[in-house]
């Protein structure tokens, strides 16, 4: 579920991009700089949930582009979706790699005490001339780890993911995010290889070459050879950590420091039974 299409942040490897054509906008400067606000998403969410027919199941907010960019502070529909998902008492899993989801803290909790929420925060590199250069207005990674520590203190169950992780670039930060996700109170962690879909193939291509040009066909090398000579992989299933030596290589080093540094730990399951089909109809009674 995605309150905003496009994202501010403008991250050179993001695989939304290439949505953006679907308004007749473009993946590069449009995807960062004209966001499409969707303003009626908390009506058709409620419509959504008191329908017959849905199946309760776990939201994702937000699969495409981050409901905590910029924008967020001043339209508030991510806050607005989150107070629908608890008037139903409906689960969500919320992504980000903003430190505005901070603002939210009251109702991420209340959420939690009905083992609702599952927070996942993306810290893909803790060298601040990586980020300014490949994610120029997102949070800091050490601001991220401040996020993280700060949900972990309220009792929020967290998830770090590492992604993506792009070889050559801040595939050997490996160990060093997980030992410092664990030590910030982070219950789980994930990866993903990075994928360059469609136009993304050529945005990143470009970036590279002038970001780093003393390695940046090595980088690209690396990351074909994760995807069987391609910058990109559409298989499900596969497409998320790759085929080949390097990419068992990055399997292997996450799996060794996983279990080093999240070892006894796990994220909550959710409590589906707390789902609340009729619960604006049952408001408006009153």
């Amino acid at each position: 579920m995605n309150p905003y299409q496009g994202c501010e942040h403008g991250c050179v490897y993001c695989y939304a991009r290439n949505t953006h054509a679907y308004w007749g906008l473009g993946a590069g400067l449009d995807f960062e700089q004209k966001i499409i606000v969707k303003e009626n998403a908390p009506q058709v969410l409620k419509q959504q949930l008191e329908n017959p027919n849905w199946k309760v199941r776990p939201i994702m907010l937000a699969g495409n582009t981050d409901c905590y960019q910029p924008i967020e502070a001043k339209r508030k529909i991510t806050r607005q979706l989150l107070e629908v998902l608890l008037q139903y008492k409906h689960p969500v899993s919320v992504i980000t790699k903003n430190a505005l989801i901070l603002r939210d803290l009251d109702i991420l909790q209340e959420l939690h005490k009905h083992q609702l929420l599952h927070v996942n925060i993306s810290i893909t590199t803790l060298q601040e001339e990586l980020r300014q250069k490949m994610e120029p207005r997102t949070a800091t990674g050490i601001r991220r780890l401040a996020v993280v520590k700060t949900l972990a203190e309220a009792g929020l169950p967290v998830n770090v993911m590492v992604a993506p992780v792009i070889p050559g670039l801040n595939d050997q930060e490996i160990p060093s995010i997980l030992q410092a996700a664990a030590n910030a109170g982070a219950l789980s962690a994930a990866y993903t290889v990075v994928r360059l879909n469609g136009v993304i193939g050529e945005i990143f291509e470009d970036w590279v070459m002038k970001a780093y040009p003393d390695r940046g066909a090595k980088v690209l090398d690396q990351i074909k050879s994760c995807h069987g000579g391609s910058l990109n992989d559409s298989q499900f299933g596969r497409r998320m950590q790759g085929e080949g030596q390097w990419a068992e290589t990055i399997k292997s080093l996450f799996k060794v420091y996983y279990q080093k540094c999240f070892s006894g730990r796990s994220m909550p399951p959710y409590d589906f039974t707390q789902f609340t089909p009729r619960a604006g109809k049952q408001l408006t009674m009153f």
